[in-house]
């Protein structure tokens, strides 16, 4: 998928936010706003302070179940056993929770779920286990010293887009949601219908990938899109087709060949494939 990425100041709503331009294979823009370093450190700071509580949990729990006092001295009278898997619970509570929180929220910690933050790849496309865990993997460095990030803002300033060391080696950014980015599902399906589903507009993109994953709730909101797309703009049309393809990508890994890759030429090859297969099964 050839892709370009520009930063522009948002003029159209008259404020400062910087903006991620990501042009798809359909040569329909897809903007995302950038998040701002405040909105950032406050995301990080609510994901910190659930690790301390689940940290402090880890340590009185430990204490209680071996009679030691983890806290003060009685760290050197415990279990090596116990010692190294307190010291593996902590190397995992300090790096897999974010990992594990992006892979499997799509982008996204708690943190970030409460600031309206995600993070994805520069190319516009979910975080892979990959890319969770690289950008992840160097936080440590990003915080030094800790606990102020203060090799991540530096990063952060002189990044082109906003991006810490994290995100320069796994290739990621973090933006923010706008509700004005495009309608929401409610506003797109109460549209005329006006397109069989089954139709192939697009070149059929073909991928590996477990259509039986999917539920009829899923596929339906695939079929609904597919069907309401054409009597939206090129735009908004785009907007959420990648939407709805996003959530899928997450959930059956497909492999593809990205030169070939579309949003809409992928849900309809999905769509024909999960029909086929559960017309068979019937």
């Amino acid at each position: 998928m050839n892709l370009r990425m520009v930063k522009v100041i948002n003029a159209e709503f008259l404020t400062s936010d910087e903006t991620l331009i990501i042009e798809t294979p359909e040569r329909v823009p897809l903007e995302f706003a950038l998040a701002s370093i405040g909105n950032r450190f406050l995301a990080c700071a609510v994901d910190h302070l659930i690790q301390i509580v689940l940290l402090l949990t880890i340590v009185i729990a430990g204490s209680l179940a071996g009679n030691f006092d983890l806290f003060g001295s009685g760290w050197t009278s415990a279990p090596q056993w116990m010692q190294a898997a307190l010291i593996i619970l902590v190397f995992l509570l300090q790096f897999g929770y974010f990992a594990l929180f992006e892979w499997r929220w799509r982008g996204q910690t708690p943190g970030k779920r409460l600031l309206k933050l995600r993070a994805i790849r520069e190319d516009g496309r979910p975080l892979t286990f990959w890319e969770a865990s690289a950008r992840n993997l160097l936080r440590l460095f990003d915080m030094f010293p800790p606990p102020f990030y203060s090799i991540g803002l530096v990063s952060v300033f002189v990044s082109r887009t906003d991006q810490r060391i994290g995100d320069l080696f796994a290739g990621t950014v973090v933006v923010r949601e706008r509700a004005e980015q495009a309608p929401t599902f409610e506003e797109v399906f109460n549209a005329p219908v006006s397109d069989p589903a089954l139709r192939h507009a697009f070149k059929p993109v073909q991928f590996t990938g477990d259509v039986r994953l999917l539920n009829e709730r899923e596929i339906e909101v695939v079929e609904t899109l597919l069907r309401r797309r054409w009597d939206l703009s090129d735009r908004t049309r785009e907007w959420m087709a990648w939407r709805v393809a996003t959530p899928v990508l997450y959930k059956i890994r497909p492999t593809f060949d990205p030169a070939t890759f579309t949003y809409e030429g992928f849900l309809e090859e999905l769509l024909h494939r999960y029909r086929q297969v559960h017309r068979f099964s019937d």
